[in-house]
């Protein structure tokens, strides 16, 4: 799979059951060669007036099922 698929996915937590968003980023070991954690950016607040939430960094092991258009999260 292509990183460019990757960041197309959406990002579900299955615990929360609600949308997070969309990978922006991927931590990569270069020693192992795999992926360590993704990043999906936090939800702006109330128009951008308010800021924005905490970016997510979700570690790979957490990744539960990753489907034709989405990525289930247990985080």
């Amino acid at each position: 799979m292509l990183f460019s698929e990757l960041k197309e996915k959406e990002v579900i937590s299955i615990k929360e059951c609600r949308k997070l968003g969309h990978i922006s980023d991927i931590e990569f070991d270069c020693h192992k060669g795999c992926i360590e954690k993704i990043h999906v950016p936090g939800r702006s607040k109330w128009c951008n007036l308010f800021g924005q939430e905490p970016d997510y960094v979700i570690c790979f092991c957490d990744i539960k099922q990753i489907g034709p258009d989405i990525i289930l999260v247990d985080v």
